[in-house]
Parts: C-alpha cells; structure tokens; sequence
C-alpha cells in the first residue's frame, strides 16, 4: 500500500527551565529491525523561556518533524513527536554530552543513544527542496494530456497531486467509483452506478494546461474534465436523506496543531488500519478523506476550523473495519503495553474532534451512462 509522503514542520512547545545544558545539537543511529540504520539529528533549542526541538531523518527526508511537547526533570528527558505518533525518553549523562535512551513509534521500539554534536562532528543535514508552487487559484484548469491504465492487481492505492511535476495530478490502484467520489467529492454510499466500477482499478495521470500545483477544487474540475472525455460519464444528482458523521469538537477544545510556513496546495495522508497521518490539511479535507477511505458513512464537517493541521492518529479498530479503496489492508500490530482506544475515543484524546451519527439530506450522485476508458 501506498502513503503520501509528509512535510511535517511546526511544534507546539512544552517544558521549562532549565534547559539550557540540553539545548544544541543531538544524533544518533536506530537501528532497524531489517538490518539498517536510521541516522536521526535533533536539534534543541530555548524560545521565549521553552523548549522546543526538531528531529530530522537525514537519511529518509530532509524536511524538520516538530515536537510537540519536550520537558526535562532531573536527567530524563522526554520528546513527543505526536505528528508521526512518535516519541524518545532517555537519561542525560553527568557531563551533559550524551543521553541513553529508547525510541518509540508505532510498531518500533528501539534504543537510541543521542550524542551532543560539535562543529567537527555534526552530520550534514540535507538541504530541503523549495515548496512546490500553486497554480493560480483564479484559473479554471483545462487538461493538456491525460493518460489511463489499468492498475496491476498488486498495485496500491494512492492519490495525490504534484508527482512529477507542480501541475500534474495523479492516482494508482484507483476504483472507478473511486474517481466518480472524487470528482464529486461524496461518499462511496452516495454513486449509484454500474457493478464494473468497482471491480475495475486504473492508474490516471493527468498534466494541467496551466502552471502550478492545483488545489482539491481544481484537482475535482480536472478528474471531472477526464472522466467525461474517457470514460463518457452522464450524470445527475439528487437529494436522499442518509446517516452521517458529524465531525465537531470535541469538550475541552481541539488539539490540533496548525501547518506552518507559506499557504500550499500540497496535502496528503498516509493511513491503514488503526493509523492516520495527515499533513497540511484542513477539517473539510479531513473529512473528505475520512468519507471516502474510512468511515462506511457520509462524514460532514461542523468543526468550523478554518487552519491548515499537521497530526496523527493511532487507534485500535473495530474487527469489522476495512478501508473503502484498499480492500486487502490490515490492521497494524502494536507494541505499546496499553491498548490503544477505539477510534471514536481515540479522536477526542489525540485531536480533539468529535464524530457523532445522525441523519442529514445529502446529495446522490446517479451515473445514468458510463464507458469503458478509451485508449491512451
């Protein structure tokens, strides 16, 4: 199965004085359970009186993950990387240059020793390339080139713009009812169609005629523009009312922690069973991806967030679960000694979201005709 890979890059701070003797340079090596190695760099630094760190896989991604929470008491210290549901809890040595300890995230649990780097030993941190950049948000964009293929029956499910370019918008493994969901942003629930447009999973990649990374309102105008020149959809829609999930927040507020840096087309997540990753996304997004991965019902957002998240989400599903357009996934298999808590409870812990069913009228898209694609 496929993921999207994450650009992670704010924190939210924790921790107090004194803190001065742990700030700097940190690295050290994990080593894996296939054999390899995993070169880790974090650095520490003192903002308004706190805390706050950074770690980088230098080997695997350039690109800073934040911590959200980092304290020191005595010699323990802990760092909590909720982002990539992560963290690390060591003992600083008497001298302050080293600390002794063990990484912990998802199915990983690994000793790590951190040392304190110098100017003659610090590991080179790769450089991160520019952010992509978006295509004008004034434009309607039209197709320049669009290619359809059926999927290998090993082939992964992903979806995602900028693969090989700023305006090129993509996906594998994909379900025809998959690309009719997408294009109309609904829930599976919500198509009515031919029995072939669920068995039948095609690679599309398509290159807009216009500059930039399109956003989800463009990348919608894109697969609509495809699916009626490829596969000669017609279509309607109508009102039925139907059970949903209503996505709020949660008592005591939302947890989340806002997406940094300039505005950005590029958002993804990475998810199987029991896990969530997402980057720069927003509540609509979310429960747009909720709908059409996870949940076996309409999701609508009432959060009225309007910011951008980074966050992450670990939870224990029920036996029954499956994922909408990966029909093979399984559950992961986690170490932690405590079980993780349903999804529904593990949504107010970690995010501070609520998702609660009821019943709403929503629209249902009818596919009156469908082809088979025509060749590339």
């Amino acid at each position: 199965m496929k993921t999207a890979a994450f650009v992670l890059s704010t924190a939210l701070f924790a921790g107090t004085l004194p803190a001065q003797d742990i700030t700097g340079n940190w690295q050290g090596a994990l080593q894996l359970p296939q054999g390899t190695t995993l070169r880790l760099v974090i650095k520490i630094s003192l903002e308004n009186d706190r805390l706050k760190a950074l770690a980088y896989s230098i080997d695997r991604n350039p690109q800073p993950i934040p911590a959200n929470a980092i304290a020191r008491d005595g010699s323990t210290v802990k760092i909590a990387f909720s982002a990539i549901a992560g963290s690390y809890e060591g003992k600083l040595s008497a001298d302050n240059d080293s600390i002794t300890g063990t990484w912990k995230q998802d199915t990983l649990t690994a000793a790590l020793k951190l040392t304190r780097a110098t100017p003659e030993t610090a590991w080179e941190i790769p450089e991160a390339p520019p952010p992509p950049k978006n295509m004008r948000t004034d434009v309607e964009p039209g197709i320049e080139v669009a290619t359809v293929k059926p999927s290998r029956p090993d082939e992964g499910f992903g979806l995602g713009a900028g693969r090989g370019g700023a305006n090129i918008f993509s996906t594998s493994g994909t379900s025809v009812r998959t690309l009719i969901q997408f294009a109309n942003g609904v829930h599976p629930r919500q198509i009515t169609g031919p029995a072939w447009i669920d068995s039948e999973r095609y690679d599309v990649t398509i290159k807009a005629d216009q500059e930039g990374s399109p956003n989800i309102p463009q990348m919608r105008i894109l697969m609509q523009k495809l699916l009626a020149d490829r596969f000669k959809i017609v279509s309607h829609r109508e009102k039925k009312e139907m059970s949903v999930y209503s996505l709020t927040i949660a008592k005591g507020g939302s947890r989340l922690a806002a997406h940094p840096g300039p505005p950005s087309n590029q958002w993804g997540f990475g998810f199987g069973l029991g896990s969530i990753n997402g980057r720069n996304s927003t509540m609509t997004e979310f429960a747009g991806f909720l709908q059409a991965n996870i949940m076996e019902q309409p999701v609508v957002d009432k959060t009225g967030l309007t910011e951008r998240y980074d966050f992450a989400l670990r939870y224990t599903p029920d036996a029954s679960a499956r994922l909408t357009n990966v029909p093979n996934a399984r559950p992961q298999t986690m170490n932690d000694s405590d079980a993780l808590p349903d999804m529904f409870t593990a949504f107010q812990q970690q995010l501070g979201l609520r998702i609660d069913s009821t019943r709403a009228p929503v629209d249902v898209v009818v596919v009156d005709s469908i082809e088979r694609p025509s060749e590339n």
